[in-house]
């Protein structure tokens, strides 16, 4: 028998639907993303740590569970939140339901809403916390308007280092800086020819340097980008030493604040696979994937860069090139896991900037 369960909103509001996944009580930061394809790769995007997700598009697990799909080894969300979920999933690749996994993975899940108007809620107010609960009763409206997402980079980061090597010729060194990377930033590496070592999120400058890179990729994940004070006095250091560096999305935050930039949270965020960028340098626009509740602040930039990409629907940073050090970052995803491959070639620029500073 399907258990009757809640979203109670920080603001009061509450929202009844049934319950899926795993079961019990869950508080975290509402957010929405806009992606019509991709859930899986959503479910184990490590850059959702902390939050409740929910999915604007209505039917979702339609083609099950797909372990090769994943992003990471499995979810780091709070909780998920969906207008329909598919109990009989279609597909040839297909290795269980989408309801069997969350419960495996002990994500707490709510169906039966409508998603609609609890976006609009959030477009029009902003992110807020909430909590999943099968009896409203038990929720402390004091402890869902306190909870913060903390530890976000330590939480998510890999353990240990490791390595990943082209099948060919090894033709570039990279050292993966592991904020909550998903896989496919590895994968596009390895298959142009690079040997990726992954480090933690907690590596420091000398340990990196010491590997002797020919280039570093600074990676996505969750949270504040101000909070990781340790981590942003070691990406100086790195970026002091002149290696050719490549940011995406909290990447990309993390070297702005190393440089003396500032970021903003943003009033809902981005997350979604079709939001439009803007390259400066030729008025062209891109469609991308995004997934971030905080930007740099185009106020605020570090005296060093000049924006390259900027939102095009609203105007925020989506892009920095440094003038003094060899680097360049994006807020959004070029390696589009999933979503469009419009921006794939950044990957191609990072391969050129890695042979110019060999020359």
């Amino acid at each position: 028998m399907e258990k009757t369960a809640y979203l109670i909103l920080e603001n009061g509001k509450v929202f009844k639907g049934k319950s899926f996944g795993a079961q019990g009580a869950v508080t975290g930061e509402v957010v929405f993303t806009t992606a019509m394809t991709g859930y899986l790769e959503t479910l184990t995007d490590p850059s959702y740590y902390g939050q409740i997700v929910v999915q604007t598009f209505p039917l979702i697990g339609n083609y099950g569970v797909i372990p090769e799909d994943f992003e990471s080894k499995g979810p780091a969300l709070k909780g998920y939140i969906v207008r329909e979920v598919c109990e009989h999933p279609s597909n040839f690749r297909c290795d269980g339901k989408l309801s069997e996994f969350l419960e495996s993975r002990g994500i707490i899940g709510l169906y039966g809403i409508d998603t609609r108007q609890l976006t609009r809620i959030i477009r029009e107010h902003g992110v807020m916390n909430g909590r999943i609960t099968t009896d409203p009763n038990e929720a402390d409206m004091e402890e869902i308007r306190s909870y913060l997402v903390k530890d976000a980079v330590d939480s998510v980061s890999t353990g240990e280092k490791y390595v990943l090597s082209p099948e060919g010729e090894i033709k570039k060194k990279v050292v993966l800086w592991d904020f909550g990377a998903k896989m496919n930033i590895e994968r596009e590496l390895v298959k142009r020819g690079c040997e990726v070592t992954v480090v933690p999120g907690r590596t420091t400058a000398e340990e990196i340097l010491a590997l002797s890179p020919d280039g570093i990729m600074l990676s996505n994940g969750p949270g504040d980008p101000a909070e990781n004070v340790g981590i942003i006095a070691e990406l100086k250091k790195v970026a002091d030493s002149k290696t050719p560096i490549f940011g995406i999305c909290l990447g990309h935050q993390l070297l702005a604040l190393a440089e003396g930039g500032k970021t903003v949270k943003l009033k809902y965020g981005h997350r979604g696979a079709n939001q439009p960028v803007k390259n400066l340098a030729t008025d062209r626009i891109f469609v991308s994937s995004q997934n971030h509740g905080y930007a740099v602040d185009t106020a605020q930039l570090p005296e060093n860069a000049v924006m390259s990409y900027e939102n095009a629907n609203d105007g925020t940073c989506e892009g920095l090139r440094y003038l003094d050090i060899p680097a360049y970052t994006v807020q959004f995803h070029p390696e589009a896991c999933g979503g469009p491959h419009d921006t794939n070639f950044l990957f191609d620029e990072f391969i050129a900037l890695m042979d110019k500073n060999k020359a």
